[in-house]
């Protein structure tokens, strides 16, 4: 793949990750791509590089616009190894002028490649850098979603280079937003606002309140994986702000798994209930559901319904693994109830509950727990809490 140019001397010379399946436990089923960008001025510049395994695909676009020992500066936005992977090489190789990275972004570049000497240069917001007719300008980002993490933008052309916010993980040949399928595109940037970001929803809140205020003027968004956001950025801007507010669809999720099927079948009844008081669900069993898949419908959803049965004083090793998932991400404004069958002891409803409490969900009932096989008196409560979920949602929407 060339090179692709994105307005006048500013260029993309990225890679595809076609291959990737799974970024440390989020599934990656469409790959992804590390982006890097270069500007060509009278300090030629190299904004992010790649993961170390596709050096060689960035090297060669970048030949293809100037041999690379020719640029100036390199721009670290992100020290993650996806982004920094193929840095000490391009240090080898560039002997850059200036590494330009945010203050934590210095101490996170020496303690992964421990280069105390190399040429940093801290960038301050409100100290721009000159590159002859165009002008870097930085806004620190701590947090999201390291502490290094920080945008650059390129003042002329008007291109936010948002490092990890506005991405997906999505490897394709194209390389806007406008050539791909919009359904795909939206289903990505949501997983990936929902697997990476959440947790740090407050920060982004404060961040597009921030990039609003500045009036800042943004033609494109350039982030670091997927595409790059040229006919709509707004999309993504627009996108974050209500996933920051912790806006929700009006649906619930029932999420669950089972041994004997007996959870299964509550869960089938909780979803009637549901469907008795006109809220639209889906019924998500985690035999089959990946994890990561799973939170991108929880993003948007108002009302999250857990179901497991009791296993060894506790809960399935899905379920367990799962909520252990989505405490770290701490999901916003969620109508929460639980249910499940056990044998002899019966824990697992009170630790969903327990887990749901921790994350601020609210809590809509005990639980209903059944022993054994459920029977059509069973099945009734069920469809009750499905009920009172479904009134729950709609309590909250009018508030």
């Amino acid at each position: 793949m060339n090179p692709v140019k994105l307005t006048e001397n500013v260029y993309w010379v990225g890679a595809v990750d076609w291959d990737v399946r799974d970024f440390h436990g989020y599934s990656t089923n469409r790959g992804t791509t590390y982006n890097a960008f270069l500007i060509m001025d009278e300090k030629i510049t190299l904004i992010d590089t790649v993961k170390k395994s596709l050096k060689g695909d960035m090297l060669a676009r970048i030949r293809e616009i100037v041999d690379p020992e020719k640029i100036d500066y390199i721009v670290v936005n992100h020290v993650e190894m996806d982004h920094s992977g193929s840095l000490p090489d391009m240090v080898d190789l560039i002997k850059p002028e200036k590494i330009i990275c945010s203050k934590m972004g210095e101490k996170a570049i020496i303690q992964h490649f421990h280069q105390k000497d190399w040429p940093y240069q801290i960038a301050v917001p409100g100290e721009d850098v000159c590159l002859g007719k165009k002008t870097l300008a930085f806004l620190e980002t701590r947090m999201l979603h390291w502490p290094d993490s920080m945008f650059t933008y390129l003042v002329e052309d008007q291109i936010l280079f948002s490092s990890d916010a506005f991405g997906e993980h999505l490897g394709t040949s194209e390389r806007f937003d406008d050539e791909v399928d919009q359904a795909v595109l939206l289903e990505e940037l949501t997983k990936y606002y929902a697997n990476i970001l959440t947790l740090y929803s407050p920060l982004v809140k404060k961040l597009i309140a921030k990039i609003r205020e500045m009036d800042l003027q943004i033609k494109m968004i350039a982030p670091d994986h997927g595409v790059i956001w040229r006919t709509n950025p707004g999309m993504a801007l627009d996108a974050y702000d209500g996933w920051s507010q912790g806006k929700s669809d009006g649906k619930a999720l029932v999420i669950y798994d089972t041994m004997w099927h007996s959870t299964e079948e509550m869960a089938k009844r909780v979803g009637a209930g549901l469907q008795k008081e006109g809220i639209s669900y889906q019924l998500l069993n985690l035999r089959y559901n990946h994890r990561s898949d799973v939170m991108r419908d929880v993003l948007n959803a108002s009302a999250i319904v857990l179901g497991c049965p009791t296993l060894n004083n506790g809960l399935l090793p899905r379920m367990a693994g799962f909520l252990m998932y989505m405490r770290g991400l701490r999901p916003l404004n969620k109508v929460g109830a639980a249910f499940g069958s056990f044998g002899w002891s019966g824990e697992s409803v009170k630790l969903l509950n327990t887990a749901m409490t921790e994350m601020k969900f609210d809590i809509v009932d005990d639980g209903l727990k059944v022993k054994y096989v459920p029977e059509d008196a069973d099945y009734v409560q069920c469809v009750e809490l499905g009920q009172k979920v479904g009134q729950a949602i709609k309590a909250k929407q009018a508030e």
